[in-house]
């Protein structure tokens, strides 16, 4: 019975797939496709459901639909799914899933992410450890919202539950190829098939390759890549289906991923005045940027990229995952057991000012990277009666994670910096200089000007060192080539939870639900950092000179400013053999009610309140206020209110589903990490308000064949009103002093998504189709400090494909394009390191109470691109 009853399981989840989003697919060339709302069958509350009786919004979305808007990763998951963005940033590891406007950046480690990831019900705790090829898929399903009576680990703005093909016991083989430009090619095949009459198996192996999507100048090298972006990766991934009796199924799966790419390189979106330094230091071999235009405000939109460094990277990720599940019939109850393993590790290598100088870079060499390994244990009890459906869980998980970071002064970091410290010595008195370090490291300290000295006079106080008039110290202590520190991070963490969810059918038409979770988590952090060589030198002479002691009659302290650029986080000697120890316990209640009410067959509305929780962390990186080191790396946990009231609707002899919902969220304690051009921080902002509107139409259109589904969300997400006082370390406020009461970054006010799939018989033996899908987004911020020159335009993203093939699907052409329309967009804009200041004057605000004035920002800005149009044939064949 087992093994019939998972079969008509098997073949009702595809075709049922298929027929709610209008593509013949896999199973339905040879069934009739269902044509009723009422088919759309989700697993969003651990029990299958007919879409429109779940009172949560939920996005479903079918192995077919995938297909035709090419989706083979989270990334490009997006353009089906209103109110959601995917961006990466300085590499595919730093993967960032936002619902609603809401989640974590992904730069950092030590943060749990916002939207949480499952696959095949095991949860991957970070973002970038479910990037990758997605294999076989059934369906996704993207819940909006916290989750966390139901989906393992707590999180706080919403889930993707992906759900891969299991193995069957009718046997099957199926290959893919793919050609494409940009140099694409890439391939995959699966087989599914009985191995006993108890056990079934499924493997499927995938590889691809591409050209990157940048071009690179490479400067003064010793870089030789002419492109950057590129796509090299092979995946595996082994299941068991056993079903030893009536009552037990037993589900094993092993996968396997390896990537070895290049990325991320930046471009330049606006260029300011440091770029003449960068010019003078790259000397013959180019610009080493894009060259910087007085009065200009914005470089002209290029994929051409800076980088005399190589950046590769290499990901692994591998995993173990048991799942058994075991009917009761006699309190018609089930009991599932989920057990997972997973280990995925990532090191790169990058050019980390984005030019052609060699100024500063990271080594591939081991010693910048990170990984995650864990366990989870997942078990839940659940029944149902005549009027009730219950479930009670444990959850628990035990994770260790790593981080490993360093930086290299390249040949040229002493002369930039130099070139920085006296960019306003005069022309005509030498101009800046490559060689002036010293003036402001002499533990003696330098001569100043104190009077206007003549032909061109001097401000009082200029330093005349730094002018050429005066010599340092021979012993005055610079920045020397070479790898400046090696850090290490080790992060121990267990979390233990109870669960509940339970549904009350108070009447035919009325029910209650109420879900309860009790988490606990413990976390440990262990770290040294750890400065190497002479690094730290230069700082510490520059720190001696703030003390009069030791500085001779008529010479004063290094300024301020020069105090900053010279004890910089990786050349601070405040951090030398640092070590860290830190750990916390927290526990925390959360939970949801709601309750449903059917009018009729077609008309549900519901209403219901929960409360999300993301863990508190530890801020793996260098962090400091003026030079000094903050104290403590922890950052606090993260918790949301969410109301929600919805309707849902059935409309036109059940041929339309049209749902729609307001939503009302308030996080305290967001969880910010934001790059402040030295060091990625988290910051707890005290307030994230995301309220709107979401709504959802799948329509089975009068014409034969020819399909709809779309979205459109409507989000409001501002920032509360806070000040300096209210963060954890006051003296960041000034850099983000643009976010009290401001729209949140990657929060546009309006999303829109449609696909419209056509696939029918065309007679003669064969069978043909296409799919246009499109996602709109108007204007937002991609920077979590909102300056205006991280600014994205609204733009509409459109992908297609048209196919052919055999009735019976023994083979099929699929001509496709990915971005059809060239839309030329950012993902995420940033300030360029050390290349001039955006808040030049963070002790007095602006009028309107920030410490941010565009006129006098200098700073040159880069981005990571959208990608570009990507076209290509796929022949797929069965048998």
């Amino acid at each position: 019975m087992r093994q019939i009853q998972h079969l008509k399981t098997t073949v009702s989840a595809v075709v049922i797939g298929a027929a709610a989003f209008g593509f013949a697919g896999v199973a339905s060339a040879q069934q009739s496709a269902p044509t009723s709302v009422d088919d759309i069958i989700v697993t969003a509350q651990k029990r299958e459901q007919s879409l429109q009786d779940v009172p949560i919004v939920v996005t479903t979305l079918s192995q077919e639909l995938l297909t035709g808007a090419g989706v083979q990763d989270i990334k490009d998951l997006q353009i089906l799914t209103p109110g959601m963005t995917v961006t990466s940033t300085q590499s595919e590891a730093s993967t960032t899933v936002r619902i609603r406007g809401a989640g974590t950046v992904g730069d950092n480690p030590g943060l749990e992410s916002s939207v949480g990831v499952v696959i095949d019900g095991v949860y991957r705790s970070r973002n970038a450890v479910g990037f990758g090829d997605l294999g076989e898929l059934s369906r996704i399903e993207v819940l909006k919202g916290p989750q966390g009576t139901l989906f393992g680990k707590n999180t706080s703005a919403g889930v993707i539950n992906i759900i891969t093909e299991r193995p069957s016991f009718t046997p099957s083989i199926e290959g893919e190829l793919t050609g494409g430009n940009y140099g694409a090619i890439g391939g995959s095949v699966s087989a599914t098939g009985p191995l006993t009459d108890k056990i079934a198996g499924r493997i499927f192996v995938a590889h691809r390759e591409r050209d990157g999507f940048y071009e690179v100048n490479d400067g003064k090298g010793p870089n030789t890549r002419t492109d950057d972006g590129t796509q090299n990766y092979w995946t595996s991934r082994g299941q068991l289906l056993i079903l030893p009796n009536d009552d037990v199924s037993i589900r094993l799966i092993a996968d396997y991923s390896k990537r070895d790419e290049y990325c991320c390189a930046a471009v330049q979106t606006r260029v300011g005045p440091t770029q003449q330094f960068i010019a003078a230091l790259t000397g013959a071999k180019g610009p080493g940027q894009t060259p910087y235009v007085a009065g200009v405000n914005k470089a002209p939109f290029s994929r051409l990229a800076y980088a005399n460094r190589e950046t590769p990277q290499q990901m692994e990720d591998m995993g173990l995952s048991a799942e058994a599940t075991i009917d009761f019939p006699s309190i018609n109850a089930t009991l599932t057991s989920q057990t997972s393993w997973r280990d995925w590790s990532f090191q790169q290598g990058m050019d980390l000012d984005y030019t052609g100088a060699d100024i500063l870079h990271r080594d591939n060499d081991g010693s910048n990277g990170y990984g995650v390994r864990n366990l989870t244990q997942e078990l839940r009890l659940a029944g149902t009666t005549d009027r009730f459906d219950w479930l009670v869980g444990l959850f628990a998980t035990k994770e260790d994670i790593y981080r490993d970071d360093s930086y290299v002064y390249g040949a040229d970091y002493n002369g930039f910096v130099s070139l920085l410290l006296t960019a306003s010595v005069p022309p005509t008195l030498g101009g800046p200089g490559v060689n002036r370090v010293g003036c402001f490291t002499d533990p003696k300290g330098f001569l100043v000007s104190l009077t206007p000295s003549p032909p061109s006079p001097l401000p009082v106080g200029t330093p005349l060192c730094a002018a050429g008039l005066a010599a340092p110290s021979a012993t005055a202590p610079t920045f020397g080539t070479g790898k400046a520190y090696q850090d290490h991070y080790s992060q121990s963490s267990q979390s233990v939870a109870l669960f509940t969810n339970n549904t009350w059918r108070v009447t035919d038409a009325f029910e209650l639900n109420l879900g309860l979770r009790y988490t606990y988590d413990s976390k440990r952090l262990l770290g040294v950092q750890q400065n190497l060589g002479n690094n730290g030198a230069a700082c510490l002479g520059a720190l001696a000179n703030q003390n009069p002691a030791n500085r001779d009659p008529g010479k004063v302290a290094t300024p301020a400013a020069a105090l900053g650029l010279l004890c910089l986080p990786w050349s601070n000697p405040l951090y030398n053999n640092r070590a860290i120890s830190e750990k916390f316990d927290d526990t925390d209640l959360s939970g949801t009610i709601k309750a449903s009410y059917r009018f009729n067959k077609s008309i549900m509305a519901y209403a219901s309140y929960a409360r999300g929780y993301k863990g508190a962390g530890y801020n793996m990186d260098r962090v400091q206020t003026g030079v000094t080191p903050d104290p403590s790396l922890l950052f606090k946990a993260e918790t949301v209110d969410s109301y929600e009231a919805g309707l849902k609707t059935t409309l036109f002899n059940r041929t339309m589903l049209l749902n729609i919902s307001y939503f009302d969220q308030k996080f305290e304690n967001f969880q910010l990490n934001t790059f402040l051009g030295t060091a990625f921080v988290v910051e707890s902002i005290p307030e994230l308000r995301s309220k709107g509107v979401d709504a959802d139409m799948v329509w089975f259109t009068p014409i034969e064949g020819l399909m709809f589904q779309g979205g459109v969300t409507y989000t409001d997400a501002k920032y509360g009103h806070f000040t300096a006082a209210d963060m954890s370390s006051p003296g960041r406020f000034p850099q983000l002093s643009l976010l009290p009461g401001a729209r949140a970054s990657f929060a546009p006010e309006w999303s829109l998504t449609g696909a419209l799939a056509f696939d029918r018989s065309l007679g003669g033996g064969l069978r043909g189709g296409f799919n246009l899908s499109a996602k709109y987004s108007t204007e937002y911020n991609t920077g979590s400090d909102l300056l205006p020159y991280k600014h994205q335009d609204a733009f509409t993203v459109v992908n297609g494909r048209v196919s052919i093939g055999a009735e019976d699907e023994r083979w099929t052409v699929d001509v496709w394009a990915q971005n059809l329309f060239e839309e030329k967009y950012t993902q995420v804009g940033f300030a360029a390191p050390l290349q001039g200041t955006a808040f030049t004057n963070t002790a007095t605000p602006q009028p309107n109470g920030t410490y941010y004035n565009q006129a006098t920002d200098t700073a040159t800005y880069n981005a990571y691109l959208g990608a570009p149009r990507t076209w290509g044939v796929t022949l797929r064949v069965k048998y």
